[in-house]
């Protein structure tokens, strides 16, 4: 069974290099499956690498502001969760 669990929010969307900023409210690490969805956005993907502060990170904790390459267009507002089989 597939659960889904919010773990935060996007609050930027930088096109030109396809970067997203997320404000944590759980915990995700490289490797997570993760899924962006809003009123147009619904997509899923893996994470492959994420930076704070212009610094690779392994692991996000609740409360980091984490940017993170993502494979389509994300809007201010999308809810992030974390994927779980």
């Amino acid at each position: 069974m597939v659960e889904k669990k919010l773990v935060g929010k996007i609050t930027h969307f930088f096109t030109n290099i396809g970067v997203g900023v997320i404000d944590l409210e759980g915990e995700i690490k490289v490797g997570d499956r993760i899924s962006k969805e809003g009123s147009t956005t619904n997509f899923q993907q893996d994470v492959k690498s994420m930076q704070i502060h212009n610094k690779d990170v392994e692991v996000a904790k609740k409360g980091d502001s984490i940017g993170i390459k993502v494979d389509d267009r994300v809007r201010e507002g999308d809810q992030v969760f974390k994927i779980t089989e």
